[in-house]
């Protein structure tokens, strides 16, 4: 089945659109097909990016926290003879 399309339109720095060109020359592909391999690209990493702060904060939320005091006492303690291991919630 046939994916639908959609023309998106944005205005970019020419030096950018000449990147764009550069490498979709070097990669013998449309400029089409660099734009949306790295729009894709940027997406994803963006929906990791939310994902991880999320969850993040969920963990804050249910108190799965680590003092500070406990962070610097592990901090201190490192390159030392008597390295702590690394604080948990």
């Amino acid at each position: 089945m046939p994916v639908a399309m959609k023309t998106l339109t944005a205005q970019v720095p020419v030096s950018l659109a000449e990147e764009v060109d550069a490498l979709a020359a070097e990669l013998e592909r449309p400029r089409q097909w660099v734009m949306k391999k790295a729009l894709t690209l940027y997406l994803a990493a963006q929906r990791d990016r939310r994902k991880a702060i999320r969850e993040g904060l969920d963990d804050v939320d249910a108190g799965h926290t680590v003092s500070m005091a406990a962070m610097d006492q592990w901090l201190d303690s490192l390159d030392t003879s008597n390295e702590q291991p690394v604080p948990k919630a």
